[in-house]
């Protein structure tokens, strides 16, 4: 279900996150936080799962992909169980995308790709939490169903987070 692999028309890959990929794509997470001022304590960067991205997402309840152009990772964005919230309601994870690859509709493909494999694994709604000043991912969420809550879901310890979404699937 989600080992597919997908190429659009730019040539930009989307597949599942593997081994090879730790390195590479814990350094596009600290570039794309540290480019919107999120690296600091509460934010996801800190997470454990950032050194083995791939082995964190291998359960059945999870699922990360990431995105290549030439091969060189540019996203990535994932999903897996709500820490400290109800078996139906996933979270959308770490999903962040290079400033070379926005705008091009990766952002949206990413997130379709995402609710659609949520909805394979049982769940009912996603809930995602993100920062008022990451405009661009706001506008994307929004055009996506998303509804904005006014306080956190769950106990994801992300307190550097100031925007919080859920969409039912």
């Amino acid at each position: 279900m989600t080992d597919d692999t997908r190429r659009d028309d730019e040539g930009f890959l989307i597949r599942p996150v593997t081994e090879r990929d730790t390195a590479p794509l814990a350094e596009l997470l600290r570039e794309v936080m540290e480019e919107f001022g999120a690296a600091g304590a509460g934010s996801s960067i800190h997470d454990p799962e950032v050194q083995d991205m791939a082995g964190a997402y291998a359960g059945e309840a999870s699922a990360y992909f990431v995105v290549e152009a030439d091969g060189r990772l540019v996203g990535g964005g994932g999903l897996g169980p709500l820490a400290g919230g109800t078996p139906e309601v996933c979270e959308l994870r770490k999903m962040y995308l290079r400033p070379e690859a926005r705008g091009r509709g990766l952002g949206r493909a990413m997130l379709e790709r995402c609710l659609a494999v949520a909805t394979q694994l049982g769940y009912h709604r996603m809930y995602l939490e993100t920062r008022q000043t990451m405009t661009q991912a706001r506008r994307l969420y929004e055009r996506n169903g998303f509804s904005a809550v006014g306080k956190p879901i769950g106990h994801t310890g992300h307190f550097g987070c100031d925007a919080w979404y859920v969409r039912d699937l």
